[in-house]
């Protein structure tokens, strides 16, 4: 009944009412509504990182992007091989795009928002601005535009350059939409603060790192813990 009522108040009452043709719109719209849940990893490697990814893939983590900008690309390939091959499609990399034809990786991110797409890379291109005024045309060219910073770091001291007012306004517009990606400081608290902006998906990456001590800690129950809890907010 409380179904019917639903479809009634979108559509008006049928006349012969479908309860296939209910079941149908009532998952597109339940589809429609989910967030993306992007996990990004700290900018330095430490020893039990491939354990806790891999783990976090068995949770059913959807997209990883790598981003070490700092790193010599070795590390980054001794990282891929630790990791489980038939996770690869779900592998994005910041830097050393090379790795995206060798590991069959989904794509590459350009952190960069003045940076042009590099030769010979066409598709799964994601991207980063801080500029609301690139989005229209980064999301015509990109899977998805990571949209910086909304709020204060959590990890690395980097400010919020974005207010309220200002995605609100780019909401109605039409620019924040599902294919872009809120990025800077996003946790658990303000995931729902996302959802109401129109954002397609979160950016999570001090939130859940700093429930690990990557010195000093080998067991990582409780990042994993947080994760599960991130997985049911986007939802």
């Amino acid at each position: 009944m409380l179904i019917r009522l639903i479809y009634y108040n979108f559509f008006g009452a049928p006349s012969s009412f479908s309860f296939i043709s209910l079941a149908v719109w009532f998952f597109l719209l339940t589809f429609a509504s989910e967030m993306k849940l992007i996990i990004q990893t700290l900018p330095t490697f430490f020893v039990e990182e491939d354990k806790i990814l891999t783990a976090l893939f068995d949770e059913g983590m959807d997209v990883l992007h790598i981003n070490k900008p700092a790193s010599e690309p070795l590390y980054a390939e001794r990282l891929l091989s630790l990791l489980p091959s038939n996770k690869y499609g779900k592998i994005v990399v910041h830097q050393n795009y090379y790795l995206k034809q060798e590991y069959d990786l989904r794509g590459i991110h350009i952190d960069d928002p003045d940076a042009p797409v590099p030769e010979g890379f066409r598709r799964h291109v994601t991207r980063t601005t801080n500029r609301i005024s690139d989005l229209k045309e980064m999301k015509k060219q990109c899977d998805y535009v990571m949209l910086h910073s909304l709020f204060d770091s959590l990890h690395d001291g980097v400010k919020a350059s974005l207010t309220v007012e200002e995605m609100v306004e780019a909401r109605k517009k039409g620019l924040i939409d599902r294919h872009v990606y809120a990025l800077g400081g996003m946790s658990l608290e303000s995931i729902q603060q996302a959802k109401d902006l129109g954002f397609g998906g979160v950016v999570i990456c001090g939130d859940l790192w700093n429930r690990f001590n990557i010195q000093h800690e080998l067991n990582f129950h409780e990042l994993i813990n947080h994760f599960r809890r991130l997985k049911k907010a986007v939802g």
